[in-house]
């Protein structure tokens, strides 16, 4: 059961950073500029970090393992459309169809994962076993894109979901039981809508400022309707009887902090992962699958480094892992400032190697800290907000160093790519200092009696109140 859900977690990992090596041939077939790449990532990290915690929600209510299925089936016909796609459009919207069966695979299978794994050690080994396949299907991504594209061509890294999505299917049927909430949580469609709003309007104004300019008048109004639509969903959701992000979970330290970090330890990731594939490319003129395999290192720290990050924080807690985590992204982002287009190999390879360190003990911490001390009939309402925390920074982390780049570039890839990054880079290492600094404000002693508090008031509040004699 365990293998079956780390299973679709995998393809849909895979598919978050396997189209980053695929994306300067798509770019050459399109005729796609920046922000058109940045938006065949983002569409699908976007529709993703939307609709992730209302899958959750709904599979707490309707049966996990059916939406779950129900999942497996729109992601693995998202991933055949995608790979037919005739224009960048289309491919940008199949991509969206992919997210939303997507959406419903990573919060409902930890959700699975958090209710049959009850006892605390076992708990934490499963979520590291989580965490490392997480970790490596990342990872891995741009290595297996990049044999693809070099043999087959970019369509292929989409057919490499078909299979592992029909056999998925088959397996869960065969070996996943089917789990509910005990209590039925009424939706939010209210609240719903404002977090779509709110994602996309920032996002479309980070990735089109560049070539609309800051300051026009259509760029300032997306960014008004991003700041009223989360002024109001902050309004809305404590006076919501079902919220679909429930605020109290934030008062939980453990929790506040897996979230923030997700948003900052993923979008460090993702916008490396975005910039290091066009540089390698674009800038050194390397091939597809040599590209992928200049990341093989990071590959091997991340697999390597999730076990072991799983066992300590069964035996030790989540800060060391943190600590660790937030020192080599760090690291690495100091690292890549000095990146310049004749940099020799050896220089990337350890760029990318200690940023991969960090990267490896980060994932298992995030979702042992979302679900740690909550109650289990909440497990898919906040493993969803954590697993959004993560793609919605992802996606801002494509957003952001897209639009830094395309700022500061002033002629082609190949001559300005490097002094236009710096800015980057310097993100991705303070993003890294962030994650260092919440593991010091949120875990601990008083993090974990945060949790114990919060967890006690949820069950208190959603307790039945008993009737009065007579």
């Amino acid at each position: 059961m365990l293998a079956i859900c780390c299973l679709s977690l995998f393809i849909v990992g895979l598919d978050t950073t396997i189209i980053n090596v695929a994306l300067p041939s798509i770019g050459r077939d399109f005729h796609s500029p920046v922000s058109g790449l940045q938006w065949t990532v983002d569409a699908y990290l976007l529709v993703i970090a939307s609709l992730l915690m209302l899958s959750g929600s709904v599979a707490d209510r309707v049966g996990r393992r059916k939406i779950f299925q129900i999942g497996l089936a729109i992601f693995t016909l998202g991933s055949l459309a995608c790979s037919l796609a005739p224009s960048l459009g289309w491919l940008i919207a199949f991509r969206a169809l992919q997210a939303i069966g997507g959406s419903m695979l990573n919060p409902v299978a930890m959700a699975i994962v958090t209710n049959t794994f009850t006892e605390p050690a076992e708990r934490a080994k499963a979520i590291g076993f989580w965490g490392s396949t997480f970790g490596l299907s990342l990872a891995l991504g741009p290595i297996v894109g990049g044999a693809l594209v070099d043999s087959t061509g970019w369509r292929s890294v989409f057919w490499i979901n078909i299979p592992v999505g029909i056999a998925a299917i088959v397996l869960t049927a065969l070996y996943v039981p089917e789990s509910r909430a005990a209590v039925k949580r009424r939706l939010d469609p209210f609240g719903q809508i404002l977090v779509m709003i709110a994602l996309g309007t920032v996002s479309y104004a980070i990735i089109e400022g560049p070539g609309d300019g800051w300051s026009s008048p259509l760029i300032l109004a997306f960014f008004a309707a991003g700041a009223v639509s989360v002024a109001a969903l902050l309004w809305w959701e404590p006076r919501c009887a079902a919220p679909l992000v429930d605020l109290r979970f934030f008062k939980s330290l453990p929790f506040s902090g897996a979230a923030l970090t997700a948003v900052t330890g993923m979008a460090a990731f993702a916008g490396f992962l975005f910039l290091i594939t066009l540089y390698l490319q674009e800038v050194r003129g390397y091939r597809p699958l040599v590209a992928g395999l200049f990341l093989l290192p990071m590959a091997v720290a991340m697999a390597v480094s999730a076990p072991v990050c799983g066992r300590v924080i069964a035996r030790r807690g989540a800060r060391l892992p943190l600590l660790i985590a937030g020192t080599g992204i760090t690291a690495g982002g100091v690292l890549l400032t000095f990146l310049t287009a004749t940099s020799p190999d050896w220089y990337v390879l350890v760029s990318c190697l200690v940023l991969g360190l960090g990267m490896g003990w980060v994932n298992a911490p995030i979702t042992n800290n979302a679900v740690a001390g909550m109650p289990r009939a909440r497990a898919g309402v906040a493993s969803g907000i954590a697993s959004t925390s993560r793609q919605v920074g992802s996606s801002l982390g494509v957003a952001v160093s897209g639009s830094v780049l395309a700022a500061g570039l002033h002629g082609p890839l190949t001559t300005g790519f490097t002094s236009a990054t710096k800015p980057d880079w310097w993100i991705v290492a303070g993003l890294g200092a962030v994650v260092f600094a919440l593991a010091l404000v949120t875990t601990g002693r008083a993090g974990r009696a945060s949790a114990a508090r919060t967890a006690e008031l949820i069950e208190r509040a959603e307790s039945p109140v008993p009737a009065r004699a007579g």
